[in-house]
């Protein structure tokens, strides 16, 4: 078994549900989703002493854990540039899900054991890219492919052996060359689905705490509330993970739906363009 040599810790911002959605619905689900992954080498772990570094940076060295959501507005901005300048690569998928609102993939349900399904196809979207960095920068540091291991955010009402079920449901159709959709797939040489996916506590991994930060920074671009504020996210942008040709759009950012620029107002355009 390769050696495990990197860590992605990931977490999110908003609701996974697509049932009923704001504010199509006044009781529904927020209308964007957010997931992040911070992706650190594992020979290399300080997240706790860069958190500690942070905190203080904020002058808030006597609290334990970083929140996004308990910030006041200059901080977030402080911990989005110190986080721009860490030794690590960012990932996020943001769904706007009015287009899912209703909409039920019974196959994805069935394998993943319920109705968050749509949190695992947004997982299955964020590991596609986070393997295949992991893939492409270990063959170049290493001369083979090294493992990834997974630490989610602990999340109410998520089980995480079904999320095995599903990655193990997708490796098994990519090796038959049986994928439903055939448009993207995880590189499987950097994941050990039975030993190195885990989850977390927020308070129990510095790294988790450095992902809620991402993904809420970029929920708050769009979705955040009484008003979005696209201040903080591009903030992050020289650590938004970029593909073989060099761009972040669509590989360390990516967007969902496909074409969802088309419909977006002026201001998410000019956010939206900070990452082309």
């Amino acid at each position: 078994m390769p050696k495990v040599s990197y860590v992605a810790y990931i977490d999110e911002s908003g609701d996974d549900g697509v049932a009923r959605v704001r504010p199509l619905d006044p009781e529904g689900a927020t209308e964007w989703f957010s997931l992040s992954a911070v992706v650190v080498r594992q020979e290399a772990q300080r997240e706790g002493v860069w958190v500690r570094d942070i905190l203080r940076d904020i002058e808030l060295e006597k609290a334990r854990q970083l929140h996004f959501r308990t910030l006041e507005d200059w901080r977030k901005a402080k911990v989005c540039e110190n986080i721009a300048k860490l030794p690590l690569r960012c990932f996020v998928v943001l769904s706007n899900k009015i287009n899912m609102r209703g909409h039920q993939n019974l196959r994805a349900a069935r394998v993943s054991h319920g109705r968050t399904w749509f949190y695992w196809w947004c997982t299955r979207l964020l590991l596609e890219r986070v393997t295949d960095y992991c893939e492409r920068r270990s063959i170049r540091d290493y001369g083979e492919p090294r493992i990834c291991r997974l630490e989610f955010s602990r999340r109410l009402g998520l089980r995480y052996s079904h999320l095995q079920s599903y990655l193990w449901w997708l490796r098994t159709q990519s090796k038959a060359g049986a994928l439903f959709l055939k448009r993207g797939d995880l590189k499987w040489s950097v994941l050990d689905l039975l030993h190195e996916i885990d989850v977390y506590d927020h308070s129990q991994r510095a790294g988790l705490q450095l992902s809620d930060i991402v993904a809420s920074s970029f929920y708050q671009a769009v979705g955040g509330e009484p008003e979005p504020n696209s201040w903080f996210a591009p903030k992050l942008l020289p650590r938004i993970a970029r593909n073989g040709s060099g761009s972040a759009f669509d590989y360390g950012f990516k967007l969902m739906p496909d074409g969802y620029i088309a419909r977006a107002s002026a201001e998410q355009k000019e956010f939206f363009s900070k990452f082309k």
